[in-house]
Formats: C-alpha cells, structure tokens, sequence
C-alpha cells in the first residue's frame, strides 16, 4: 500500500455514527443561519413600524383565539389558527455585562396595578413601562439588543404571508390516560383465551437478566399538558391593523392559551 489510511492524512476518521452526527449537524446548523439571516423583525415605537434584522429569532407572544376558514384566490378554502399577535412591549433589556446573558423580557396583555405586588409594579415603574400581564425573555445578540429601546412594540408585520413559523406552547392535558391512546398501541385480539385485556400494554418483564423493567417502556400515565414545539407552520394571512395572525396547521395549547411564535429555525418552505 502506498499510505496509511487511518494515518494523519486521511480523509475523515471516527465511527460512522459520529461522522454521521457530525455531518447531520453541520447541515442543520447551515440550513439555521441561512433562514435565520433572512428574517427580519418588524419593530414600532409608536409612530411606525421600523424594518430590522435579527440573527436570533425573537420569540413573539400571542394568545389563540380559536379557529375559522379562509379561501384563497383559487377558491380553496383553508382551515387556520387565528392568533392575537400582541402587541408585545419592550420591558427590558438584559446584558452580559449586568445580567450575564444578553436577552429582551417582552410583555404582553393588560392587567390592573392592584393584582400586582409592590416588587412587581416597582420594575414596570422602573423601566417606565404599563404593567403586562405575561412576561417572557428572548436570547439576542449583543448588536441586536442595542437596537431595541425599552418601551418599544413589536408588531405582526414581522411576519410575512406564505412565511414557515415555529410555535410553542403548553399542550392540552388529557389526563391519566392507558397504552393505546398515548401511543397508539393496537388491542388484543377480542377472541378465544383474551379476557378483560383488550386494551392492555402487554407484558413488560425482561427475563432474568436484567431481572427488572427496562426504563423508558411505553406505560399509562399523564398525557399531554406538556411545553410543545409545533416547526414549520404556514402563515396565511397577516392582519397588522388587528394585531391577528392567520397560522395553517396545529397550534398546541386551548383556546386563549398563550404561545410563543418565532421565525422557523430549519424551513422547509
């Protein structure tokens, strides 16, 4: 042989399960910053909405109104997600220098002062702002939050018709539910020899090595009301003057439960 293949100048070396993952991320990661270098966050402070562009996708409060029909120009009719789509407020900004980590903490809904504690009024009245009743933090740039002013608004128009949007949100909870409605598990055969286990999961035992249930089997227990990411959903239309948002496919949560809408991290679209 005239070299050695596992020596410096080899092409790649490692199992193929690492060079796999390695590979797969570097993809994911390309196909992250070239949707997320084209997204643009439309800002207002009051007088007009500001066109500006974020590394980091801003994660936009809205509260789901519930759900409608929309046809297109072809006739087609379109089941979507209506979505009030703030405004959301500038509450604070946080930096690495004070705060160790630079984010924004947006606000979104109105409450009256007197369900607030002193603490919580005093950091409203601080940052000059109206008490909110929903606060959330997004991780920014440091350049990023230099462009935000406390008090400012962020609007819907930062979202664009025919734009792939991530959503997040709590799930509806279903209760203490069995084996074939959270996974979807086929019943027994309702024949000869099956009783009173049509809708059981089955044995679970491992033999007498290990000698005790394998983590992570498929069992009954609480299903849903847990933190959701639904990726890749179609924005339908876009209402600025109502502050709406018109969103096709699966929104988690129940109707007015708040979720988080960013700009989509890997688009498929």
């Amino acid at each position: 042989m005239s070299g050695d293949p596992f020596g410096a100048n080899a092409p790649c070396s490692g199992p193929p399960s690492q060079l796999r993952h390695s590979a797969e991320s570097a993809e994911f990661a390309e196909s992250a910053d070239s949707v997320q270098s084209d997204g643009s966050h439309g800002i207002s402070d009051g007088s007009g909405t500001v066109e500006g562009e974020f590394d980091v996708a801003i994660e936009m409060m809205c509260r789901k109104i519930g759900m409608t029909q929309l046809y297109t120009e072809t006739g087609v009719c379109q089941t979507v997600t209506v979505l009030e789509a703030g405004p959301n407020v500038v509450v604070q900004k946080k930096t690495a220098a004070r705060d160790g980590y630079s984010a924004v903490q947006l606000g979104f809904g109105q409450r009256r002062a007197s369900l607030f504690s002193k603490a919580e009024l005093g950091h409203f009245e601080k940052n000059g702002v109206g008490p909110k009743r929903y606060l959330k933090e997004s991780r920014l740039a440091a350049e990023e939050i230099e462009a935000l002013e406390v008090g400012q608004e962020i609007s819907c128009a930062m979202f664009e018709v025919g734009q792939a949007i991530d959503v997040t949100g709590t799930s509806k909870g279903k209760g203490t539910a069995g084996v074939v409605k959270r996974y979807g598990l086929a019943i027994m055969r309702r024949t000869h020899g099956t009783h009173e286990a049509f809708r059981h999961g089955g044995a679970i035992g491992a033999g007498a090595y290990p000698g005790h249930v394998i983590k992570g089997m498929k069992m009954p227990g609480r299903m849903g009301n847990e933190r959701v990411t639904v990726r890749n959903l179609e924005v339908v239309r876009v209402d600025a003057d109502q502050n709406l948002l018109f969103v096709r496919g699966s929104v988690p949560g129940h109707a007015n439960g708040i979720v988080r809408v960013r700009h989509a991290v890997a688009s498929h679209r």
